[in-house]
């Protein structure tokens, strides 16, 4: 009886025993089974990402050739790459997105070879004159001299007489209220001016008409009819943004356009340089035109007979583009300055030279061209330029 008894007690701890391991599984499935879905799926996201991301996880061929238009498929080509393709496909994507064109990631047509024909190449259009302040147009390249950042050019690379170049001329007309009384005639001047400089199929010119803002009444052409009708569409009133205006004439229209030859841009300015509006500096306007090359041109309105603080303003960009200020006395003076603002587009030199250091920092950089050999001659050019960014 007691060796039944102890058989029958065995066999009961025997199934308890047994039982106990199916107990304790039991008390483990909640997480073992997802962590063995993660161990069968690895690399994957967390279960509460999964829905959103992994779509792009394992993106279509075709939508990993060219580099995508958002930041975040972005990332994923450069993760599927080496770090080294991926910091090379960087300037790739950012020079495209500047151009509005897409590279593919890696090209090597995207590196911009303009930057280092930039920065080996400075190009320089001026103007000679007598003591006597005629123009002098016989010289040749050993006639001058060039100083970049105090310190000779290495080389000049090449020297032409301009005098039949073609021309990109922006005519900036002010039309506040300071210029009412007298701007019928100023009109008809410029007008004179357009038709005698531009000529068809070979030049072209815009309008800007400015008060609080500038104004595009007529955009290039070579048609002198057509910029005829935008000078003779301005109407005078409001304040005066000139530096604005300026601001604006170089940097959407001369310095966006594009050549396939050797052009000189030039600005002729038509006010009395009294600005109470602008939103930009006077000289940050200086600083946009010889970004842009211009020459820049100033004709004073103000024939009150005494020196204002406009002139002075006037006198300024013009100096610092390689431009010249007219300060007529009567109305009727005006006319002349148009005359003799054509007589000098005609009758300039240019040359291109490479600077002894020059380095691609957007570090301002000053010019000074000196006529040696003769003597009593001024040489009027540009007072410097920027250099470009790396």
């Amino acid at each position: 009886m007691k060796l039944c008894n102890i058989l029958l007690l065995l066999s009961s701890l025997g199934l308890f025993l047994a039982a106990a391991p199916g107990q304790d599984s039991k008390q483990e499935l909640p997480s073992a089974p997802s962590a063995s879905k993660q161990d069968q799926n690895k690399p994957a996201p967390t279960p509460s990402d999964t829905p959103s991301n992994s779509p792009k996880t394992e993106p279509p061929a075709s939508t990993q050739t060219p580099p995508a238009a958002t930041s975040t498929s972005g990332e994923e080509s450069k993760s599927s790459s080496s770090p080294t393709q991926g910091s090379q496909s960087d300037p790739a994507q950012a020079g495209a997105s500047q151009s509005g064109e897409q590279q593919p990631p890696g090209s090597e047509e995207d590196k911009p070879t303009t930057i280092r024909r930039t920065v080996n190449e400075v190009n320089v259009v001026f103007t000679v004159t007598d003591r006597h302040g005629h123009y002098v147009k016989d010289l040749r390249r050993d006639d001058f001299r060039v100083i970049d950042d105090n310190k000779p050019a290495s080389e000049i690379r090449s020297f032409n007489r301009e005098t039949n170049l073609p021309l990109e001329v922006g005519l900036l007309i002010d039309a506040s209220n300071s210029v009412r009384d007298r701007f019928k005639f100023e009109q008809e001047s410029a007008v004179e001016f357009l038709n005698q400089t531009i000529r068809p199929r070979y030049d072209k010119a815009f309008v800007v008409g400015f008060d609080v803002t500038p104004e595009v009444t007529q955009d290039f052409t070579d048609n002198t009819e057509a910029l005829s009708i935008g000078v003779r569409a301005l109407r005078p009133g409001g304040g005066t943004a000139l530096y604005d205006a300026l601001y604006f004439a170089c940097r959407d229209k001369l310095l966006k356009t594009e050549h396939n030859t050797p052009t000189r841009r030039a600005i002729v300015l038509l006010t009395d340089g009294e600005d109470n509006q602008s939103h930009v500096t006077r000289e940050e306007a200086i600083d946009m035109a010889q970004r842009a090359e211009v020459i820049v041109y100033t004709i004073s309105t103000n024939i009150s007979g005494s020196p204002g603080h406009g002139d002075k303003v006037l006198e300024r960009i013009a100096d610092a583009t390689g431009g010249r200020a007219f300060f007529p006395f009567q109305l009727t003076d005006v006319a002349s300055a148009f005359v003799q603002i054509q007589d000098e587009l005609r009758s300039q030199y240019a040359l291109s030279y490479k600077p002894a250091d020059l380095l691609a920092d957007g570090r301002y950089h000053t010019i000074e061209i000196m006529a040696q050999n003769h003597k009593g001659l001024r040489v009027r050019s540009r007072r410097g330029y920027f250099a470009p960014n790396q």
